[in-house]
């Protein structure tokens, strides 16, 4: 222990911190007590930026959890939270005294008082006026780190809490940007999770802050009929519980306590003068049971005069907060408003501390939270989890502006999935792992099966169905469809497919290129040393192009082969022979110029009636006929133009001649594909003389050698290849 704190402190601190932590063990008993005598050392001198001692704000954080029900781990993170500013590697120190759970917990909190800190010192640089949506990032930021440890909400609250306390008991001025985030985010947090006390104390201390003025003159009111007031409640408290009772219902009746902030919400938001306000006369009415609170009701709407307008039934329809209870506003005989709420003590306990019972992870039990059954600490963290979604969801459509273009689902593990407005399972799938997004084959949303292009909706818990390998589907790239809203996922499949295809491009032209060193002989090169020379930075590079028809196979030929030797003087007297045309005995061309002259149908494009052609006088082989639109032929003329010669097609043989033709399909891989495209082929009276067939990962690439007697019927034939089951595309070559 002794060299472990001393390697992550200051060497002036070690004598005392030794004295705190010598006796502290991982996971030992009374880790309060340790936490605060480990963090004593650092705190005890230091202040916060408003002032306030530190020790002391974190004593009193602890003993306001405490009040809440936070557990002990939540009260120890009081302190450690604020020892890691001063410890070279907290969570490694942390986590040896205390365990990894305080590590995580007092780490998660510290990162979010920076958060804070920051986006208060923007807003008080900005010199920003009240706007909610100076906090969007601020709340954004809150709510992910809210989902790594839950508990984090429990020790930010009670920390702003404490530091409006700390104002208050000290009259001193807090920053208006405190202030503002506690009655903006803080508050309406509070309110979200159900825990009313925070919330209406940190309400009436922000606006004692941000509207003195206001706050002095709706306290004054208050003041000035307080005594008449308590009177009144009084008896009427005591009227009530009597009679009550008396009907045969157990009841507890309370005076509510009066709170400043939420009688102006109410006085401006409903345009009313104070004495118009019905909470100022407030009692609170405690039952046994669901049963008894509708008989209490019935019973008050007997004795008095209700407003039916007024009438909120809570425990029929709870709030999204999980809050029950049933309100009602009722006129005595002199017309005085009174506001009752009625509720059990189970409601009454919820609407108190609202989830502060579930922070420390425990059973929820079988009431579970906000009508959600929860059989554990899994069921209790989504709960939970879904109210603070809610809450952000709240201020998404309260006119704020909040979140709008963003949803939060949770995964399975109860973690926080940020997703833009719209996404879907597909799109939540890529967020989580792109290999789960490749291989996404279906989805469970809240338990139940779902099409994958379903739009999910905030606080849903997606779970993904993937296969063990495979890619996505091209469908999920059709906007039409609706599988893909998030641009990144987007961008991951198109990657897959690009890569798909880059893979596929680079096995067709190492196959071609292998064709070619067997056939030259060649097979003992080596490839990669083959690139270099063609000026490629790898073999796959070279490999890439060739398989893209970009790059002509006549170049490696060439580097494969000597230089050729200069025409010898008997090939350039045939060229100038005197013209006339002749017809030669093979293939029927027709070579202009030349007597005798051997020719040959080039084997690289395969030229048959009608194609546009020409002829290249070869050293020894006479003239080679090409197609005039082959890569070999132009290359072949720029070099050597002197050797190019015209040709033409002689008129057609009576004896059927027939010219054998490339034909490329390319084709999703199925089985019988081959015998339905040589059907094809079979009904259109051409002879297929040789098949090339290569399949990658479900695509097949295949070469067609057919007779054809007249090229341009080929089209036709092209076009009935690429209606076959499968098909893409299918060319000549």
């Amino acid at each position: 222990m002794k060299s472990l704190i001393a390697e992550h402190t200051d060497s002036a601190q070690v004598p005392e911190l030794i004295a705190a932590a010598e006796q502290v063990t991982p996971h030992q008993a009374n880790a309060l007590a340790r936490a605060r005598a480990f963090a004593e050392p650092f705190l005890s001198g230091e202040t916060l930026d408003t002032g306030e001692n530190t020790l002391a704000h974190a004593d009193a954080v602890a003993a306001i959890l405490k009040a809440m029900g936070g557990s002990e781990a939540m009260q120890a993170a009081s302190y450690l939270v604020y020892a890691v500013a001063h410890l070279n590697k907290p969570q490694e120190v942390i986590a040896k005294a205390f365990g990894d759970n305080y590590a995580a917990l007092a780490m998660e909190t510290n990162k979010l008082v920076h958060v804070q800190q920051q986006a208060r010192a923007a807003e008080d640089s900005a010199q920003l006026v009240d706007d909610p949506k100076v906090q969007t990032e601020n709340v954004r930021k809150m709510l992910l780190a809210f989902s790594r440890d839950l508990r984090v909400v429990m020790l930010r609250l009670a920390s702003r809490l404490q530091t409006l306390r700390w104002h208050a008991a000290r009259k001193t001025v807090c920053p208006p940007s405190v202030a503002r985030e506690a009655l903006n985010v803080f508050a309406p947090l509070a309110n979200r999770l159900g825990i009313w006390q925070l919330k209406w104390e940190m309400e009436d201390l922000a606006f004692r802050f941000l509207e003195p003025e206001t706050y002095r003159e709706v306290a004054g009111l208050l003041d000035q009929k307080r005594i008449e007031r308590e009177e009144y409640v009084e008896e009427l408290r005591a009227r009530l519980e009597s009679e009550l009772n008396a009907q045969g219902i157990k009841a507890s009746v309370h005076g509510r306590p009066k709170h400043i902030y939420s009688i102006v919400k109410k006085m401006r938001g409903k345009s009313l003068d104070f004495d118009q306000v019905f909470d100022i006369r407030a009692l609170r009415v405690i039952v046994p049971g669901v049963k008894d609170c509708y008989a209490a009701l019935s019973w008050v709407h007997q004795q008095f005069t209700p407003l039916v307008e007024e009438f909120d039934d809570y425990i029929a329809k709870p709030k999204p907060n999980g809050y029950q209870s049933l309100h009602t506003i009722v006129r005595d005989k002199a017309g005085r408003a009174i506001e009752i709420q009625i509720r059990t003590q189970a409601m009454h306990d919820h609407a108190e501390h609202g989830v502060a019972a579930h922070w420390a992870y425990k059973e929820a039990g079988s009431k579970g939270y906000s009508g959600i059954s929860a059989g554990g600490e899994y069921d209790a963290k989504i709960a939970v989890l879904r109210q603070l979604l809610a809450w952000e969801r709240d201020l998404a459509t309260s006119g704020e502006g909040l979140f709008e273009d963003r949803i939060y689902v949770l995964t399975p593990d109860a973690a926080v999935v940020e997703l833009p407005q719209g996404a879907t399972p597909v799109d939540f799938a890529y967020t989580v792992h792109t290999n789960l997004g490749h291989r996404c084959r279906g989805a469970r949303v809240d338990g139940a099966m779902v099409p994958l292009n379903t739009p999910l909706q905030n606080g849903q818990t997606v779970e993904i169905t993937a296969a063990k390998e495979g890619g996505p589907s091209r469908d999920w790239l059709n906007a039409d469809l609706g599988f893909l809203a998030s641009h990144r996922a987007k961008a991951k499949v198109r990657a897959w497919f690009n890569e798909r295809i880059k893979h596929e491009t680079i096995a067709r032209g190492r196959e071609a290129v292998e064709k070619l060193l067997q056939r030259e002989g060649k097979t003992s090169t080596k490839l990669e040393d083959l690139a270099g020379q063609l000026g490629f930075k790898s073999a796959d590079d070279l490999f890439a192009v060739v398989g893209k028809d970009e790059y002509s196979l006549h170049h490696i030929e060439t580097v494969l082969k000597p230089p050729e030797a200069p025409l010898a003087p008997d090939d350039f007297l045939l060229l100038r022979k005197s013209k006339h045309v002749e017809r030669t005995p093979k293939g029927g061309v027709l070579v202009v110029g030349i007597d005798s002259l051997m020719t040959q149908l080039a084997k690289c494009c395969k030229p048959a009636p009608p194609d546009a052609i020409a002829g290249f006088v070869t050293r020894g082989k006479g003239v080679s006929v090409h197609r005039r639109d082959c890569s070999n032929f132009r290359e072949m003329a720029a070099k050597n133009g002197e050797r190019v010669i015209d040709v033409e097609w002689g008129a057609p043989k009576s004896d059927g001649a027939v010219y054998p033709v490339d034909v490329a399909v390319e084709a999703s891989d199925r089985q019988g594909l081959l015998r339905d495209i040589s059907e094809v082929f079979a009904k259109e009276k051409m002879n297929v003389v040789g098949v090339q067939t290569q399949s990658v990962k479900g695509t097949a690439w295949m070469t067609f050698t057919v007779e054809v007697a007249d090229s341009a019927r080929l089209s036709k034939v092209l076009g009935l290849v690429g209606e076959v089951q499968g098909v893409r595309w299918a060319k000549r070559r």
